[in-house]
């Protein structure tokens, strides 16, 4: 990418009231006052300061076409629909969030534009194509914008049940016009957000084979056997994921005791004790079990070197249900060691019998200074059978590193328990970079963004690969981004699912 050019970008305002409340705190020059109704904003959107510039926002209040909404209530646009046809906001989520985070009320989706007041029958129409507020200006204001790269921004001032014209009117457009001075930080923020840059895609990134496996256990077994399943803990560590099997029927629970006599539980993808399996069989659940063959092998190796006289030092994040699980495969022969400092004090009853395993989401590099420091302290110390870290966490951690050398900013897709996701956060770090961990793109604060040029993005072995793709998009609703794609491996393993749900 070339040096930063100054993004010029502009807000359009309808009326002098929608003016004056908007207008506190944002920088000079940047908001207009366009005139209300479509020939005004016609007008407006022909000639500077709207005309030439880079980025374009528009803001205001509306009318609800939704029941749920109330006044004061803010509508992102994802899409603005007018008489001329449709124009798309992909940075919506930015800006949502952006919003979200500034204590208001939000919704994402259409905004319709129509050429004269709205009201009854007329609202019901607009309503029944799936928009979400109606006013007077953002469609042409934004058709005629001569740059792709826009928003919308409009508060609720009278609601779809509520005929307009009434006393009560008054007291909704007072609430709206509070609540549209308080979105002008977000908005100026948008702009300072708004221009070119290139986004460095780390691959491999998102679902590995376990998290596939798992998710496919869940939808099989709802398909095969009807809602309810219960799932143990979360499948995998990502809340798109779970909300979404949730909406599908599948019902997440902390413990067994929150499953019905008779009912069909999965166990997740990071595995379980074995006090846990026998719960289980003692109270007849049916149980299909989703843990991640890797994490399997990790505890039949537990097994083995314990009952031929070891001790186990897994390496791993204590109170993480892969740890939990695994530890408890001999709860009396195994010990944790975290970090190095825990590695240098670790006392054993035999230095001769002592062997490690790891936690599978770790880093590679915090692992291999702790088993050194291990070897130096038990120079007979055995190894796994085979790497204890996962391949895709490995593959992860070495796709960063290609990407995180020419990144100014890293953004790192996955939910805040996942473990690799937290390790890839610490290695961009590691690397001097800075790192955000995000669910998804409206986690993102645009004051990241300003100024910024390249931006490296991966995703957690339990983030959906949908959610690097929205983030994409909605990073090109600022300005023009190139796309690279830095594969370093490609993977090709894949996990059977368990015999109970196997379609044969």
């Amino acid at each position: 990418m070339g040096p930063h050019v100054s993004t010029r970008f502009v807000t359009c305002v309808p009326s002098r009231w929608e003016a004056r409340a908007f207008t506190s705190g944002m920088p000079p020059g940047t908001v207009l006052r366009t005139g209300v109704g479509p020939a005004a904003a016609r007008r407006a959107a022909g000639r500077p300061p709207v005309h030439g510039a880079d980025a374009v926002a528009v803001a205001g209040i509306a009318g609800a076409l939704r029941a749920d909404l109330r006044a004061g209530d803010v509508v992102v646009a994802t899409e603005v629909r007018g008489p001329q046809g449709s124009v798309g906001c992909p940075s919506a989520p930015l800006l949502a969030g952006e919003l979200r985070r500034a204590g208001l009320t939000v919704h994402l989706g259409a905004v319709t534009s129509s050429g004269h007041v709205v009201s009854g029958h007329g609202r019901a129409a607009h309503a029944a194509g799936g928009a979400l507020c109606v006013d007077m200006e953002t469609a042409w204001l934004l058709t005629g914008a001569p740059t792709p790269y826009v928003c919308a921004v409009r508060v609720v001032a009278d609601t779809a049940s509520s005929p307009l014209l009434r006393p009560a009117t008054l007291g909704r457009l007072r609430t709206a016009l509070r609540t549209l001075a308080r979105t002008g930080p977000a908005l100026s923020a948008w702009g300072r957000a708004a221009g070119e840059r290139e986004v460095l895609l780390a691959g491999p990134r998102s679902f590995c084979a376990g998290v596939v496996r798992a998710i496919d256990v869940v939808e099989l077994a709802l398909a095969q056997r009807g809602a309810p399943i219960y799932v143990r803990k979360q499948i995998v560590h990502n809340v798109h994921v779970v909300e979404d099997l949730r909406r599908r029927g599948a019902v997440f629970v902390e413990e067994l005791e929150e499953v019905p006599a008779g009912g069909c539980v999965v166990f997740s993808a990071h595995g379980v004790a074995p006090a846990v399996r026998a719960e289980a069989a003692a109270r007849g659940l049916t149980v299909i079990d989703a843990t991640c063959p890797l994490v399997s092998k990790v505890h039949a190796d537990v097994r083995r070197y314990a009952d031929g006289g070891d001790t186990v030092l897994f390496i791993g994040h204590e109170g993480h249900e892969e740890t939990v699980g695994t530890m408890n495969e001999r709860a009396g022969r195994t010990l944790l060691v975290q970090d190095v400092a825990d590695a240098e004090r670790v006392e054993v009853p035999d230095p001769d019998r002592v062997s490690y395993q790891t936690q599978t989401t770790l880093s590679a590099d915090d692992v291999a200074r702790v088993v050194d420091v291990l070897r130096e302290r038990f120079p007979k110390l055995r190894a796994p059978s085979s790497d204890g870290i996962c391949y895709a966490t490995t593959n992860r951690q070495r796709a960063l590193q290609a990407v995180a050398v020419d990144s100014e900013l890293v953004l790192v897709l996955g939910s805040e328990n996942s473990s690799n996701s937290n390790r890839l956060v610490e290695l961009a770090e590691r690397l001097g970079r800075p790192a955000r961990l995000i669910n998804d793109a409206t986690d993102i604060h645009l004051d990241w963004l300003a100024g910024v040029r390249t931006v490296g993005v991966t995703a957690g072995a339990s983030a959906p690969p949908a959610l690097v793709d929205e983030l994409v998009s909605a990073l090109g609703g600022l300005g023009p981004v190139r796309v690279t794609d830095r594969t370093v491996t490609t993977e090709d393993v894949h996990f059977t699912v368990p015999k109970e749900v196997r379609v044969s």
